[in-house]
């Protein structure tokens, strides 16, 4: 399974919300124990969101940034894990902050994902957390600035 195995889109939450729901409960609430009321925040209709969906039409995974430019609830499916799903789906979020003129975003990484993010160039700050029972850091990038386009 490769790249090519998968393409990522930006999901409508009204739209997409049964499909992004699912992954998430699968990966956060199933497969991490996270409660119910801790994984349903509110702030989804507020949010960009991804999805990842196979060449069958299978969503695979999820990932969301709010309009600050915090990314979170990154989710993949996991027979989908280590070919690259996640990878893609932080690489469209961050050119969708570009886009968007953020220069900075920040997550909160479960510690054992801590090496992911770093190379993609997150930076650790502060001290380890808990949330909803799993460790946690802070994590941000600086965005490159973009040039504002040349007038026509």
């Amino acid at each position: 399974m490769g790249s090519e195995e998968f393409e990522i889109h930006v999901a409508d939450w009204q739209e997409s919300q049964s499909v992004i729901l699912s992954i998430r409960r699968t990966v956060f609430i199933r497969e991490q124990g996270v409660p119910e009321e801790l994984e349903w925040d509110g702030l989804d209709p507020a949010c960009l969101h991804l999805v990842a969906w196979n060449r069958r039409g299978e969503p695979i995974g999820t990932a969301r940034m709010q309009p600050d430019g915090r990314i979170g609830r990154m989710a993949v499916l996991n027979d989908w894990r280590g070919h690259g799903v996640g990878r893609a789906l932080l690489s469209r979020l961050l050119d969708e902050a570009s886009a968007k003129g953020l220069s900075r975003v920040c997550l909160a990484a479960q510690t054992y994902a801590l090496g992911f993010y770093q190379k993609q160039g997150f930076q650790v700050v502060g001290e380890s957390f808990l949330d909803a029972g799993i460790p946690h850091r802070m994590m941000f990038l600086e965005l490159p600035s973009r040039l504002p386009e040349a007038p026509r």
